[in-house]
């Protein structure tokens, strides 16, 4: 049986990843920071309560597998929403370290397992915010940014190795993150959530938000047989963002 291992899967988007890798025969392993999470898995998944930037936490996990077939880096905050000059530099470092080093220490771990098998994918959880500039989001963009340089990199170093590497970007996802960067949004520019919320929604051609599956699915198929050729490419599952400073 393939194996995945996601970070952050115990809800939102790393959580439908597990149901739906789940679904097409993969055991399943998630780490996540909330122990109630967790316990709420189904019973059949390998659950660990680590932080994703927790060196030590993330070298046990992947010290327990005698093999991976699929990466799923997806570990990320939302950081803050403010000027940059309002940011704080520990709100910056947070955020970068949750988002960027968070994935690279599943990658410096996923890839000896992934390079002595001769196969391998990884997918790292980047976001729009890392093909467009997001204003008032400024750590939260620079980590999605340096994710898609860390894939790149990792798709050139691993590919002699059989081992694949991509990004995926999803846009304005449904769900409780989300809904916390509408409040701070509409805080920030003197609108309203419903404001904000119309505003990300006709900044995409398909005048819509995306839903956990929709990206989980885009997982899926990115660790399967039929992307075997696929590495290196950064994949939007956005709905088509053509404005990233949503207005009304």
């Amino acid at each position: 049986m393939k194996r995945v291992l996601i970070t952050a899967g115990a809800s939102g988007i790393g959580r439908e990843m597990g149901v739906q890798f789940a679904d097409a025969g993969f055991e399943v392993w998630v780490t996540d920071v909330d122990g109630a999470a967790l316990a709420g898995c189904p019973k059949d998944w390998r659950c660990f309560e680590a932080s994703a930037v927790d060196e030590e936490a993330m070298a046990a996990v992947f010290a327990g597998m005698d093999g991976l077939d699929v990466l799923c880096a997806n570990a990320g905050i939302a950081g803050p929403t403010a000027p940059v000059e309002e940011v704080r530099l520990a709100d910056w470092r947070g955020c970068v370290s949750v988002n960027l080093e968070g994935a690279f220490l599943a990658a410096k771990y996923a890839a000896p397992l992934m390079k002595r098998a001769g196969r391998g994918a990884m997918v790292l959880t980047s976001s729009t915010a890392g093909i467009y500039g997001y204003p008032n989001r400024a750590p939260y963009a620079a980590a999605k940014w340096a994710v898609i340089g860390l894939m790149k990199t990792l798709a050139m170093e691993l590919g002699p190795f059989g081992v694949r590497a991509n990004a995926i970007c999803p846009g304005a996802v449904e769900g409780p993150r989300m809904e916390g960067v509408l409040a701070r949004e509409a805080a920030v520019k003197g609108m309203t959530r419903d404001q904000v919320y119309q505003g990300y929604a006709a900044g995409t051609s398909m005048r819509s938000f995306v839903e956990a599956r929709d990206v989980a699915a885009m997982a899926v198929f990115l660790g399967s047989d039929a992307a075997r050729l696929v590495s290196g490419q950064v994949i939007a599952v956005d709905g088509h963002t053509e404005n990233p400073d949503p207005k009304v």
